[in-house]
């Protein structure tokens, strides 16, 4: 099994916006005051393309589809919450915390992936946990080391456990569970996705074991994540809130790895985390700070990894 893929599919913005049905327990996201809603999407379809180029530019390839007016959907930019793509051909479909970001599930955008030649066997779909309040937001909520079938959770209101374990036997991984927490106004509150805090490449993980409270779970992350050979980077808080745990390890057609960051994930790292980073991967950061500021995602959150096979 591959842990980095060269295909990666992502969805142009049409009404990028803060989005308020996500803020409830996102708490990265910000109003950017005194600016037009307009000048907030303009920017934000800046900061997409330039990073669209700069992932092309060193050889990874991907597939953009335009978001459309059909609906609003203005975290439609983040499509890794709401479909995952497998090697042997599955493909999940996951329950979403907010009502407007279930809009963003379009059956074309799959049918664009099977026009570029991929196969697609079988979609196993999690959507009517919906109706019941319970949700599982794809590779945020889970953190995937395909190459030793593990799944990193931290659960929240957007990471059910029992669904976690059942996407687990369907796709065949290892469950790793455990909470972790940011400080909110002197009050600690769940992480409302994994991928905000960890990070896991081919040889290494980027964590904030720090925002795992329990002992126990701490323990458990570092043993899973050491046994199979991860050098563990250990990042702060502060780091993480400035989007140091929301990277993705890519691979361009030359065979080479990147890891993909926002360029205030890369500026909130330090000199020794940067050159640890460097022992395993190459860096590739691009400027994401209205997306990043609205959204309350990142870079990682911007790509959903293409695995399947190809016809």
């Amino acid at each position: 099994m591959q842990q980095t893929t060269n295909t990666i599919l992502m969805i142009r913005p049409l009404n990028y916006r803060m989005n308020e049905q996500t803020a409830v327990n996102n708490y990265y996201q910000k109003v950017l005051d005194n600016t037009l809603p307009e000048t907030v999407n303009v920017r934000a379809q800046q900061e997409f393309d330039t990073y669209v180029e700069k992932l092309r530019q060193v050889g990874v390839n991907v597939v953009v589809v335009n978001d459309t007016d059909t609906f609003d959907t203005p975290d439609s930019i983040f499509p890794n919450n709401w479909v995952s793509f497998h090697e042997n051909g599955d493909v999940g479909l996951y329950p979403m915390f907010a009502e407007n970001r279930r809009l963003e599930r379009r059956e074309d955008v799959l049918q664009t992936l099977e026009k570029e030649g991929f196969v697609i066997n079988n979609i196993i779909d999690y959507t009517s946990a919906e109706e019941e309040d319970i949700f599982l937001e794809g590779t945020g909520s889970v953190v995937l080391d395909r190459a030793n079938r593990k799944a990193y959770c931290a659960l929240s209101a957007r990471a059910d456990e029992a669904l976690f374990i059942e996407f687990c036997e369907d796709f065949e991984f290892t469950p790793v569970i455990f909470t972790a927490y940011q400080t909110v106004n002197n009050e600690r509150l769940p992480i409302y996705h994994t991928n905000v805090m960890m990070c896991v490449g081919e040889t290494f993980a980027v964590i904030c074991l720090s925002s795992i409270d329990d002992k126990k779970e701490r323990k458990n992350v570092i043993k899973h994540l050491k046994e199979d050979g991860k050098e563990i980077i250990d990042i702060t808080e502060a780091q993480v809130n400035n989007f140091a745990g929301n990277m993705l390890q890519v691979k361009a057609k030359t065979g080479t790895r990147y890891l993909v960051m926002s360029q205030a994930a890369y500026n909130a790292l330090t000199k020794s985390q940067i050159q640890k980073l460097q022992g395993h991967t190459h860096i590739l950061s691009s400027s994401l700070d209205t997306i990043e500021a609205c959204g309350g995602g990142s870079a990682r959150c911007m790509m959903a990894e293409v695995f399947l096979p190809k016809a």
